[in-house]
């Protein structure tokens, strides 16, 4: 039996912020030693942080990053400590885990395969390293001695009879993954440092990588990841956990508010060696010239109880992507808050379900920061808002960090402000009340004085839309300014993929929390928060959620935009198609890359209930509307990525902005439908020859 207490480190990290990221790090290393750790795993990047974008390019990342890295070798004493940064080589950027050990260097593995898809860019910067090659790179300075040669590349790590190898984040997603090499090369440890952003469920597949690699390569595996909101648009959910022999050991609190977590287990690196010896005999391979070797006194560890790792009670109760939902926007707007040092923020709260759903997030954020590192915890973290240090609960909070606004018109109902009114109070958020129908009568009257006519709703019908949004801007702007606050956004996924928004009015802010939720989903989610709640007990009951019963109008209100009189009845799904069929065409058109053919024919299964006819009308009507709306996608506030796939041209979806606007392909759909409607789809699809109608 050789025991080694080993952890995975979980580091929340801000790019380019040298002495943050480094005192973080030292901190982790100092609390793992406390803990009896003797090998720490801490992220991918973790010194630079990951998103430092084209700023990988500068020689300066690079000389910084050394220099942290030179500092932080000083604080390892009696450990083996993985940290990650980038470093140039010969004129190329790579993405590397420096390995040290007492204080020493070892060496560096580079990363072999680059994400470049959806939301990952790293090609873009870094170069892939080949297997099975190894070279030396040169760094240092004069304070620490000089320049010293250091193993570069494809390299394990053999300390006192440990080999560690490395797969660096993507390294084990792709089929053919480097833990096969490192198998057939008598790998005891492998360590994976990652920069992995969250999505709904993904921690599932993290787990399963992380336990078929232990078990079908014989190893004690260490996975970590970035914890928090780290650049502004992707969340990372700190995952962590170790596996041996394919059973996993322990896994660590996700979304959590802290600075680090150490996540420790105890392996035992002779039972997976027995492991390999009986289950895959002789095949593992020499490799010398790959391997760095060194002594190390492993300390000795006495053996400990065998651990059950269980999901945290907010996984188990049944509604984990509404609860992912909420503590990863929570979460992000909390980060988002602190590094950006803005002292709150503010949103026009218009009474419906978009600007509901974001004010309870903000409220949430407190709350769950409360609860997870405390009161006292919240306000040293937010230390430079003097307005919060007298708070003594997070209610209190809320009225201090948010302010709402509600800016009414001739067109605006009573349901939606109330809806707005009650959710402020119940939350204790601070709600102020304006009637803008003044200031568009104002902007109306102007033009009109112009033109030399009246504007009506049959002839003006989307100025006069369009006039009463924007009007809105310039007023919550305003009390943004004078806060020194972030403006919320509040559009959504649904009407991002449509335009169904206007620009200069309900898109105006700093940050747009949802424009990753489609609104389909956001509406549960809103019905689950009120009736249902959010877990924080260990043992969950409806006693302990946190459920807002201010929730309840906006429940009950059919989504509108009220920029038509009120007799009109206006509706978004009205205006669009019902939200769950639009979900489908958009994942099927722009997630899988569908044309509106084969959208529609895989749609109407699913919706048997609508006509063929509204079908066709509405698969038209989005990529029409998708085409056309390019710009307006361009220009949205950042947003974050929560699922699997986003409209974000900046990360996941980029599209022209003028474009053939499919009108070959909508044809084609046009006649295809007609055809089937009178049984001779085959003839009707030969004899069209790819005309359709064209414009928007």
């Amino acid at each position: 039996m050789k025991l080694l207490k080993v952890a995975a480190g979980v580091l929340n990290q801000t790019p380019l912020a040298w002495d943050h990221n480094r005192q973080n790090i030292i901190q982790a290393i100092d609390a793992a030693r406390q803990q009896g750790v003797s090998l720490l795993v801490l992220p991918e990047l973790c010194i630079s942080g990951y998103n430092c974008d084209d700023m990988f390019f500068a020689q300066n990342t690079i000389d910084q990053s050394i220099a942290s890295l030179l500092d932080i070798v000083t604080h390892t004493a009696d450990m083996v400590v993985s940290v990650g940064l980038p470093l140039r080589h010969n004129n190329r950027i790579y993405n590397t885990a420096c390995l040290i050990a007492n204080k020493r260097i070892m060496g560096f593995a580079v990363k072999q395969y680059l994400p470049q898809n959806g939301i990952h860019y790293e090609p873009r910067w870094f170069q892939p390293w080949l297997a099975f090659v190894r070279d030396e790179i040169k760094l240092g300075s004069p304070a620490h001695g000089g320049d010293f040669m250091y193993p570069f590349g494809d390299v394990v790590f053999d300390l006192s009879g440990v080999r560690i190898g490395f797969e660096i984040c993507e390294d084990a997603w792709i089929a053919n993954r480097p833990g096969r090499t490192l198998f057939e090369r008598g790998i005891d440890v492998i360590l994976n440092p990652s920069a992995s952003h969250f999505s709904f469920n993904k921690s599932v597949t993290r787990e399963r990588l992380v336990v078929d690699a232990s078990r079908s390569f014989g190893v004690s595996y260490i996975y970590t990841n970035l914890l928090g909101n780290e650049a502004g648009r992707a969340i990372y959910d700190g995952d962590a956990m170790v596996a041996s022999n394919g059973a996993l050991l322990v896994s660590g609190p996700r979304l959590s508010y802290e600075d680090f977590l150490i996540v420790p287990a105890v392996v035992d690196v002779e039972l997976t060696r027995l492991n390999q010896v009986q289950n895959r005999g002789n095949l593992a391979l020499a490799y010398a010239n790959l391997r760095v070797t060194e002594r190390f006194d492993w300390p000795e560890v006495a053996p400990v109880k065998p651990y059950e790792p269980t999901l945290e009670s907010w996984e188990r109760g049944g509604y984990i992507r509404e609860e992912e939902f909420a503590r990863a926007v929570a979460l992000g707007l909390f980060d988002y808050l602190r590094k950006s040092r803005s002292l709150g923020y503010v949103l026009s709260l218009s009474g419906g379900a978009d600007s509901s759903a974001i004010a309870a997030t903000v409220f949430l954020m407190i709350r769950m920061a409360a609860e997870n590192i405390g009161i006292d915890g919240v306000k040293a973290k937010l230390h430079y808002i003097k307005a919060i240090q007298a708070c003594e609960t997070a209610e209190e909070m809320v009225g201090k960090l948010l302010t709402t606004m509600y800016q009414g018109t001739q067109n605006s109902s009573d349901d939606t402000f109330n809806s707005a009114k009650e959710l402020a109070e119940s939350i204790g958020a601070t709600f102020l009340n304006i009637d803008i129908n003044g200031l568009v009568e104002t902007y109306r009257g102007l033009i009109e004085g112009q033109l030399g006519r009246k504007l009506s709703w049959e002839t003006d019908d989307i100025a006069l839309q369009n006039i009463q949004a924007r009007v809105r801007a310039p007023s919550i702007w305003m009390i943004a300014n004078i806060n020194n606050a972030l403006l919320l956004s509040t559009s959504n996924r649904s009407e991002a993929s449509v335009g169904y928004a206007t620009m200069d009015g309900d898109t105006a802010g700093s940050i747009s929390p949802i424009t990753g939720i489609d609104k389909h989903f956001l509406r549960g989610w809103l019905r689950w928060l009120e009736n249902v709640g959010l877990n924080i007990a260990s043992t969950p009951s409806p006693e302990t959620a946190i459920r807002l019963a201010g929730l309840h109008r906006v429940n009950s209100l059919q989504p509108t935009a009220e920029l038509r009189p009120l007799a009109n009845k206006q509706t978004d799904e009205d205006d669009l198609m019902p939200f769950d069929v639009l979900n489908a065409i958009e994942q099927l058109a722009i997630r899988d890359k569908q044309p509106p053919l084969e959208v529609l024919k895989a749609i109407q299964p699913r919706y048997e209930q609508y006509s063929p006819e509204k079908l066709v009308l509405w698969v038209e009507r989005f990529f029409r509307l998708w085409s056309r709306n390019q710009w307006k996608r361009e220009r949205y506030a950042p947003s974050f990525h929560l699922d699997d796939y986003s409209l974000d041209p900046r990360t996941w979806m980029r599209f022209p902005i003028l474009s053939g606007g499919f009108d070959k392909e909508i044809g084609e759909m046009q006649v295809w439908a007609a055809s089937k409607a009178n049984g001779n789809a085959g003839i009707a699809r030969k004899a069209h020859g790819g005309r359709g109608k064209i414009g928007f």
